[in-house]
């Protein structure tokens, strides 16, 4: 299935639950193998993407009730940190340090409103561009970029406070 990864990806983003996540990207699948043939260009990512996006709100529309959601984590449900862990020759130390690192950025993408999480996840981690953001998000692009700045000065100020204090004074 042409970028599954990406849809998934998304969709635990949004809804920070991988069987909920699962539903989503199913669901969006089948509502796009229902319109494929309206699609028009040659890149179906964005358009796919957005009808990710559409799924997961509904599915946030219609579970509110479900406030203990399992909260997604980077560094604990990726294969990337199984296979660094398995790497003979790494430096215990770096592999302990980016783990914290991963786990704090992880956390204040996960501390982001909705909108700005979105965002973050789609230009940086799906590496899309803004105008293709624009069309999953149904935004302007200006929108998009604002959005962005935002997201990036939140998290930015988030892993600044949530450094060690001893960092902190290091860097000062």
């Amino acid at each position: 299935m042409p970028h599954l990864h990406a849809a998934y990806n998304l969709a635990r983003w949004l809804l920070r639950d991988d069987r909920s996540a699962e539903d989503a990207v199913q669901e969006a699948y089948l509502r796009a193998f229902r319109f494929f043939k309206d699609v028009r260009g040659d890149d179906v990512r964005p358009w796919l993407l957005g009808i990710v996006r559409n799924a997961c709100h509904d599915w946030l529309r219609q579970n509110r009730h479900l406030d203990d959601q399992v909260e997604f984590d980077e560094v604990r449900d990726s294969d990337m940190a199984a296979s660094a862990a398995d790497t003979a020759y790494a430096d215990p130390f770096v592999l302990l340090d980016h783990r914290d690192l991963a786990g704090r950025v992880n956390e204040a993408i996960a501390a982001l409103a909705p909108a700005f999480r979105e965002v973050i996840v789609l230009r940086e981690l799906e590496e899309m561009s803004y105008d293709d953001i624009a069309r999953v998000a149904g935004v302007p692009v200006g929108t998009v970029m604002s959005r962005l700045s935002r997201a990036r000065a939140l998290l930015r100020r988030s892993l600044h406070d949530d450094r060690p204090a001893a960092l902190r004074e290091r860097k000062a």
